[in-house]
């Protein structure tokens, strides 16, 4: 029996959808060999499925002063969580994957990034995230300290709060709707890519 990818309407296919949306659902299963989820689940809204997605790559896709794509995604799942965010965690966690080449950070950073082998960078980048997330997320003198201590600029502060806050509303949608995780995600990252 299929799990529904949400408690929402989906489009039946993607012809039913507009033009600029089927594009960039087209575009995103070319590049990935299937279509992830949360596309499916967000064009129940096109005109939120089109601001979500601009905002999406407007912070995960646009060149940091010196955050690397795979601390982003790091602070995703680190965020995701907390948030217990099944999907976001593991689709995330695959990017995780990709982008460090290391195939055991994103479960240790979705556990307990306290415990896992990272750096102290990556430590005081996911406090600050949680704080943001979990707590008020006031950037204090003595968190900008900290920050700019272990090599972040002020834009990359920026960059922490603002992917934090952006999937936590993600992370929120994604649980409101019941939307799973593709199973492709799971394996992505683990095991060598067929060549």
């Amino acid at each position: 029996m299929l799990t529904p990818i949400s408690r929402f309407s989906v489009p039946a296919s993607l012809d039913d959808l507009p033009e600029d949306i089927r594009q960039t659902i087209l575009a995103v299963q070319e590049k990935a060999g299937f279509v992830p989820n949360v596309f499916l689940m967000l064009a129940h809204r096109p005109e939120e499925f089109r601001a979500f997605f601009a905002y999406h790559d407007a912070l995960m896709e646009r060149e940091s002063d010196t955050l690397t794509k795979a601390e982003k995604e790091m602070i995703v799942v680190a965020t995701s969580a907390r948030n217990r965010c099944l999907y976001c965690v593991v689709a995330h966690g695959a990017l995780v994957r990709i982008y460090s080449k290391t195939p055991e950070l994103a479960d240790q950073v979705a556990v307990n990034h306290r415990t896992a082998a990272i750096s102290e960078r990556h430590r005081v980048m996911l406090d600050f995230a949680l704080h943001c997330g979990l707590e008020v997320g006031e950037l204090t003198d003595e968190w900008e300290e900290k920050l700019i201590g272990v090599g972040f600029t002020r834009e990359d502060i920026w960059d922490i709060g603002a992917i934090t806050a952006f999937f936590s509303l993600s992370n929120r949608l994604v649980t409101l709707t019941g939307t799973p995780p593709n199973p492709e995600f799971y394996l992505m990252g683990r095991v060598p890519r067929d060549k």
